[in-house]
């Protein structure tokens, strides 16, 4: 039976003992003394999950990124425990001062202190500390004392000094650089001053900077991470709202979702425009990036499959955006059956295919897999910034909307500004659907008929 008193041992032992039989973990309980069953429902290393207990090493922040309900509240109270708690409820801990920052006193109060699974929920008895509500403070057993600080008031940290912080919800922070900086002139007591962050990502400066800092590590984990401690309604109800969305991504999966400065599309761009079922369309089509090379390095082939009703006047013509069928260093031959697959399965009247690279050869690739494929050969005149404008203006108007499960394609418009790309390699996804777009919607619309290769 592992042993409950070390790190490994209290994490592999609240895993083993979950998995096991009601015997088993019977016997378990069974052969703890009086004084260990009183203390195990307080000893955090033993329940935690891997996200909510801190990295070893030399650090100065650690950030805790996760969805709603993934245990980040928790994994900051009890971070603040360890620190002010000595081995006896009288020891002094490591630390004696510490800053609760939140965004307005009332959050700190009622989330990270009186909440479900703030400090006093999460404290035993004999190392309960007191709440002075006329000082906003809270005070332990040994001594230790945490003060309550807001971000609306940043020169309220002016002051003050701290070995520790806890600071929660940094990313919803309406004057959070402000009131970071003036954090980081108070902690200057003890040899080593440390910050626990706690925040659902998001697309700010602030947090951005944070996480590039080499003093900051971070552990992650989605909403799912902790579904045995949420209600079972609450998670159907989520996941079927917001799966599959950048939303969903941000507030349950914990991912920070980076829009480029100046991005032609943004993530509330794109969640206004989500649709949640497609309707009727005049005519459907596939874009389609084509990559030459193949293998683990080489581009991706952006197939982006776009329908569209373009009955009436120009302006009532509405696209949305149906799948995203990419794949990634496959053959000519392996991306052109893709291609053709996704054709097949959306119904789709046309391949509008980019020859840029590759040339009459990439025709050839497809119509050895498929000698009758309507194809419509595309030619990039311009730069891949100035196709995409036309197209993003049409989703500031809203005519453009998606369907949901295009993460990695909204990830590459998010990151395509009027300047150029600004993530790595190429947004080969981004290319294949300005081309469907423009076949769907700008070309007739210019009345433009000429034969042959377009240019665009």
């Amino acid at each position: 039976m592992p042993s409950i008193w070390s790190k490994q041992g209290l994490i592999s032992g609240a895993n083993w003992i979950a998995c096991a039989d009601a015997a088993v973990q019977a016997e378990f309980l069974d052969d703890l003394s009086a004084g260990e069953l009183m203390a195990l429902p307080y000893l955090f290393e033993f329940w935690a999950l891997p996200h909510q207990l801190p990295p070893e090493g030399a650090w100065r922040t650690w950030v805790v990124l996760g969805g709603r309900g993934a245990g980040k509240t928790r994994a900051g109270a009890e971070w603040v425990r360890s620190m002010v708690e000595g081995a006896r409820p009288l020891d002094k801990g490591r630390c004696r001062r510490v800053a609760l920052v939140g965004e307005t006193i009332e959050q700190v109060r009622e989330v990270m202190i009186f909440g479900d699974s703030g400090i006093l929920a999460c404290s035993p008895d004999d190392r309960k500390p007191d709440w002075e509500a006329s000082r906003k403070r809270l005070i332990w057993p040994n001594g230790a004392v945490a003060t309550v600080h807001t971000a609306h008031d940043p020169e309220g940290l002016r002051g003050p000094q701290f070995d520790a912080a806890w600071v929660d919800e940094l990313a919803k922070w309406k004057r959070g650089q402000e009131a970071w900086d003036q954090l980081q002139f108070a902690l200057r007591l003890g040899d080593d001053p440390r910050v626990c962050v706690t925040t659902t990502p998001r697309n700010v400066d602030v947090l951005k900077k944070l996480l590039k800092s080499p003093s900051t590590v971070q552990t992650h984990a989605p909403t799912e991470a902790n579904a045995a401690n949420l209600a079972s309604s609450f998670m159907e109800e989520v996941r079927a709202r917001y799966r599959g969305t950048r939303m969903g991504r941000q507030e349950l999966d914990g991912v920070l979702l980076s829009d480029a400065e100046g991005a032609l599309w943004t993530s509330e761009m794109l969640e206004q425009g989500r649709l949640e079922a497609p309707p009727e369309f005049d005519r459907i089509v596939v874009g389609l990036d084509p990559s030459i090379s193949s293998g683990a390095s080489a581009d991706e082939c952006g197939i982006v499959v776009v329908g569209a009703t373009t009955k009436g006047p120009v302006q009532d013509w509405r696209a949305v955006v149906l799948a995203d069928c990419t794949v990634q260093g496959a053959s000519p031959g392996a991306w052109a059956k893709a291609a053709i697959a996704a054709m097949e399965q959306f119904g789709a009247d046309r391949l509008v295919v980019e020859v840029n690279q590759g040339g009459q050869m990439v025709s050839e690739v497809l119509h050895g897999v498929d000698p009758m494929l309507p194809i419509k050969a595309v030619h990039a005149s311009r730069g891949k910034a100035a196709r995409a404008e036309p197209v993003a203006a049409l989703y500031e108007q809203g005519r453009v909307r998606h369907l949901r499960g295009l993460d990695a394609l909204e990830d590459q418009m998010c990151r395509m500004t009027a300047r150029g790309y600004e993530g790595g390699g190429s947004p080969d996804r981004v290319d294949a659907l300005v081309w469907a777009i423009h076949e769907l919607m700008i070309a007739p619309a210019a009345k433009w008929r000429a034969p042959g290769v377009r240019t665009l």
